[in-house]
């Protein structure tokens, strides 16, 4: 049992019970919980006080099982809660989602403003546990990635999720190395540029093993960027693209798939493909569920890779291939992938329902908790960062990795958008439409 008491199982099987609430959050009244920008009616307050408990009870368990220390932690969540409930009240306002900016950015943000203004005091610390909520936010994670979000791309989506993700993620790796990154923070950054920005970066940080710092200085990089890309992308896109095709509709679907495939956050994906045209916004938000889908997979071969690597020359007998993966392999990506699969199964047998706006309730209350884990998380590192170490000399080469990657990643997204929907698609899988009455008539 001692083989199970480590933070790693400790945190998957305590995420069991919100893997469960979110999969029977319909029959819930109003859908399960949720934070809401509208703190006048008293249901939103009756869901926070509902994320509190949750919150802290997992918490409060994890300390027991992990035979770590307990007094003083209520006070001190008190306040970190607090803190992330502001940077989740704020994400929710409309002017800030309209800039595509996350509640992570001002959880990160309030915590270095706390920690580099004022001085943490001793009786806040026992709740600043920020790699304890980032896992449980990851095993959560995996209960809104689809197999079905696979499907709806088409081979089209797919195979240009999959040729982005490898190309962009090694290209990201390669030149953050030539730069002198060091290893885990180089996997973070290339898994933050390639697949999705924040939910990535963390997932891909909690299995290199990447610093605390690096990742809130690579997570405030992906946040700060998104918002010129945002703007940025559907101009790029109004002109270059009619360059590459004469068709309107071919246009919107190649738009779509650059943005939905370059811009690092679903908000900000929603946001930029919503200036370039319903047609654009639909593939774009496909093409960019098909890549988050890509998040376990990348985050497995990670582990693996890290796993098997072979470091103690010293040791006479070297240990089998599979036992030092089982060993070594991060137990809560197996949490991720379980809820991935549970979930994916509860769709397949059309066991998970829709609301008005045609949202699955069950993976909306999914994310809402793994949102709110990691806006808790990002408190805690906030707090535990040195702003002058974030602005040092030392993060300039991470900088300089993180730009060129992304600059690779519009240039080579443009062509793979371009070949894939511009020349594959209408060639092998060409778009059939209801003939007009006129069409009809002639």
């Amino acid at each position: 049992m001692k083989k199970f008491r480590t933070e790693d199982w400790i945190v998957t099987f305590l995420s069991i019970p919100l893997v469960a609430f979110a999969a029977l959050s319909s029959h819930l009244p109003g859908g399960g919980v949720k934070i809401s920008a509208d703190l006048t009616e008293l249901g939103a307050w009756t869901d926070i006080a509902v994320f509190f408990a949750i919150a802290f009870l997992l918490l409060y368990a994890g300390n027991r099982l992990l035979g770590r220390p307990v007094k003083g932690i209520i006070p001190s969540f008190v306040v970190i809660f607090l803190i992330a409930l502001l940077a989740q009240w704020i994400a929710k306002l409309d002017t800030v989602k309209y800039y595509g900016f996350e509640a992570v950015f001002f959880s990160v943000i309030f915590g270095l403003i706390i920690r580099n203004l004022f001085r943490v005091p001793e009786w806040l610390k026992p709740a600043i546990q920020g790699e304890f909520f980032i896992k449980i936010g990851v095993v959560c994670l995996g209960a809104t990635v689809l197999f079905s979000d696979v499907m709806k791309s088409g081979a089209a989506g797919l195979i240009q999720a999959n040729l982005v993700v490898a190309i962009v993620w090694f290209f990201g790796y390669w030149i953050a190395r030539k730069l002198r990154v060091e290893r885990t923070t180089a996997m973070t950054l290339a898994s933050g540029v390639s697949i999705c920005g924040v939910s990535a970066c963390i997932t891909a940080a909690g299995v290199a093993g990447t610093d605390k710092k690096q990742l809130s200085y690579i997570i405030s990089l992906v946040l700060i960027v998104v918002v010129p890309m945002i703007y940025l992308m559907p101009w790029l896109g109004e002109m270059i693209v009619p360059l590459l095709s004469d068709d309107p509709a071919i246009q919107r679907e190649i738009v779509g798939a650059w943005i939905g495939g370059t811009i690092d956050t679903t908000s900000g994906v929603g946001a930029s493909s919503e200036m370039a045209g319903e047609v654009a916004q639909k593939t774009a938000i496909v093409v960019k569920a098909t890549q988050n889908v890509l998040i376990g997979v990348v985050a497995f071969f990670i582990a693996l890779h890290l796993s098997t690597r072979f470091e103690s020359s010293n040791d006479k007998v070297r240990p089998s291939f599979v036992g030092v993966v089982w060993e070594k392999f991060p137990k809560f990506i197996l949490g991720f992938v379980v809820a991935s699969a549970l979930f994916s199964i509860l769709q397949n047998n059309d066991l998970l329902t829709h609301d008005a706006k045609g949202k699955i309730i069950e993976t909306a209350m999914a994310k809402n908790f793994s949102t709110f884990f990691f806006s808790l998380s990002f408190v805690c590192i906030g707090m535990d960062t040195r702003l002058k170490d974030i602005i040092s000399r030392e993060n300039r080469n991470a900088l300089l990795a993180f730009l060129g990657a992304q600059v690779f990643n519009i240039v080579v997204t443009l062509f793979i958008a371009w070949l894939m929907f511009g020349i594959v698609k209408p060639t092998l899988w060409p778009t059939h439409h209801e003939p007009t009455q006129i069409e009809a008539t002639k």
